[in-house]
């Protein structure tokens, strides 16, 4: 009914249109009047009546298929209101969007849906009468954290449900260094809830808005070789079943699920509760400097094994190598009162300098003292970095000035930093971007591969030689194994470490073109490390950015590879067992993890 009322309004000022002309052409057109004199009509005149009344059924035969293209031309071109133009789609099948549709987009903006049931419950009650109800329709609700996933593997149009009320820090055990909170809370909510008891998490991702629900279905994780990811942090956990109710699991209470659920990408339940080993709360050192691979590859296992924390932002184009190393503040020494060498300012220059070069070059009407430009000295490194990007984001050379620019920003930027763990392990990651980050192994802590350090080199050499437009960082990570086997970074062997390699195209813009052009641009780039790296080097996507493909054939090599690391099989059944009618499923979890076609 709604479809046909929009179909109505589209038409209705070509209908009067038409009436006008009809009006008017039927005035034009001489009408026979009777003959007085002739009261038969004669085979002739009877002929010709057929005839006109043939050219008249036409006529209007002719208006009547006016009219319905004129309606289809409508259709197509008709301003829609903005909650419409999803579903510019199908002839006579698009209904407009009702008042009670969500959008929910991640962060990056590079997925989004309209859903038309958005849950967030306040208590395990009415979470557990959420899931109940939705099992009854078979309705789904797939449970979504922050959003902040890059590839939306929370998203659903059908429904979701969202835990950022369900945020309290329940229990805290100074004794055992534990804490029981709602899945809801975020993480900076949960470290600032516990800082009076003296306690923190053991490690952090790059960002503080994850839920805890979320950053440990997806087997997020931070870095240090000797820590593992965040899962590995749980030691139990609440879910929401739609089949079994509320249950519990640890590694004493069902253990096997518990390990399983860890990393359960929120297929298993929704995660209500987590009970998480914390340590004590400690000041850290931050020391970065600017090496070479050549440097880095005398000193690799050094790195690794002396420093608590230590990641390297390998930068595209250059030789630049950042290392970036956090350990504890010393207890006898204190913490450095080296003074940096560069003033913030003084870092900046070179990249500041550039901007107004490229401004002028791409953009030379506008000038300095434009009010609606903002001044440039008070954008942050990574705020120019995307202005300047977002000159000409698809440009190599201009890429690389870009990438040059940073790595003297970098090399300017070397020093030393003090603060809380929650604070200092933090990364401006930059705005809106494309990712795409893979793990692998990389030997032992005693004895590295250097495989890591070797996978960095071809990747380089590959961007180099197809001429990717590759802006910087390439950030690389370290984690201990976990036990996890869902995780990308699970295994057996303890001393087992893996290395996460993270790539990038920044999204600077919001002209949908020039995203639209930056989305292929990236999806080429992760194309070509796919077919060179990933299966000689045994890499696999971290699950919050792995990207299901289009075609039938990449789709289904993506789930022979899956299955060939993780136990699908053991998954799936677990999904049967707690959730048989896939209420907590969405598309992107059924495209990647299909189910088995032997009995």
């Amino acid at each position: 009914m709604l479809r046909s009322l929009s179909l109505r309004r589209s038409l209705h000022p070509h209908h009067r249109h038409l009436i006008i002309l009809s009006s008017s052409s039927s005035t034009t057109i001489p009408r026979a009047r009777p003959d007085p004199i002739r009261p038969f009509c004669t085979a002739t005149a009877a002929a010709a009546t057929t005839s006109s009344s043939s050219s008249e059924v036409r006529k209007y035969l002719g208006y009547a298929a006016l009219v319905l293209f004129c309606g289809a031309g409508t259709y197509y071109s008709f301003p829609f209101p903005d909650n419409a133009k999803h579903k510019k789609a199908q002839l006579f099948r698009y209904a407009p969007l009702p008042e009670d549709l969500h959008t929910v987009s991640n962060w990056s903006g590079t997925h989004e849906v309209q859903t038309r049931f958005f849950h967030q419950p306040e208590s395990l009650a009415q979470l557990e009468g959420v899931v109940q109800e939705a099992d009854a329709k078979r309705a789904r609700i797939r449970p979504v954290g922050s959003g902040l996933s890059p590839n939306g593997i929370g998203l659903s149009r059908v429904g979701m449900v969202n835990l950022a009320l369900m945020d309290r820090v329940l229990e805290v055990d100074k004794e055992r260094k534990t804490v029981r909170v709602e899945a809801g809370i975020r993480v900076q909510q949960l470290v600032d809830g516990i800082k009076e008891h003296g306690l923190t998490l053991q490690n952090f991702a790059s960002i503080r808005e994850q839920q805890i629900g979320g950053i440990v279905q997806v087997g997020a994780h931070g870095t240090g070789a000797r820590l593992p990811p965040i899962d590995e942090q749980v030691i139990s956990m609440k879910l929401v079943t739609p089949a079994k109710g509320t249950i519990e699991v640890s590694k004493e209470k069902d253990p096997e699920l518990f390990y399983l659920a860890r990393c359960g990408l929120g297929g298993l339940g929704v995660v209500a509760e987590v009970t998480l080993q914390c340590v004590d709360r400690q000041e850290l050192v931050e020391h970065t400097t600017v090496s070479t691979m050549q440097e880095i590859k005398k000193n690799h296992k050094k790195l690794l094994s002396e420093n608590k924390h230590v990641k390297y932002l390998h930068i595209p184009y250059t030789d630049t190598v950042v290392v970036v190393m956090c350990n504890p503040v010393s207890k006898w020494k204190g913490p450095p009162k080296l003074k940096p060498k560069y003033t913030v300012d003084e870092a900046l220059q070179h990249v500041r300098q550039l901007y107004q070069e490229s401004l002028q070059k791409y953009r030379p009407e506008v000038k300095s003292s434009n009010n609606d430009e903002p001044d440039i000295n008070e954008l942050s490194f990574t705020e120019l970095r995307d202005k300047l990007l977002a000159l000409d984001p698809l440009n190599k050379d201009h890429v690389i000035k870009v990438n040059q620019a940073e790595a003297e920003f970098r090399k300017k930027s070397e020093g030393y930093r003090v603060g809380w763990s929650d604070e200092i392990l933090g990364f401006d990651c930059g705005g809106q971007q494309w990712v795409s980050e893979t793990c692998y192994p990389a030997g032992t802590l005693s004895k590295p591969s250097m495989k890591d350090l070797e996978f960095i080199e071809e990747l380089k050499r590959l961007i180099e030689k197809e001429d990717i437009p590759a802006p910087a960082p390439i950030e690389q990570r370290w984690t201990a194994r976990s036990k996890s086997p869902m995780s990308p970074a699970s295994s057996p062997a303890e001393d087992d470490i893996f290395s996460w390699v993270g790539i990038i195209m920044y999204l600077p813009t919001s002209d949908a073109r020039q995203r639209k052009e930056i989305t292929e641009e990236f999806f080429h780039y992760r194309r070509l490390t796919q077919k060179q790296l990933w299966d000689r080097y045994s890499a696999y996507e971290h699950w919050a950015k792995i990207e299901v493909p289009k075609e039938n054939e990449e789709l289904a090599a993506l789930q022979a590879r899956l299955r060939k690391r993780f136990p699908v099989d053991a998954y799936n059944k677990a999904r049967r067992e707690l959730d048989p009618n896939k209420i907590l499923s969405n598309n992107k979890l059924e495209k990647l993890f299909p189910p088995s076609e032997s009995p």
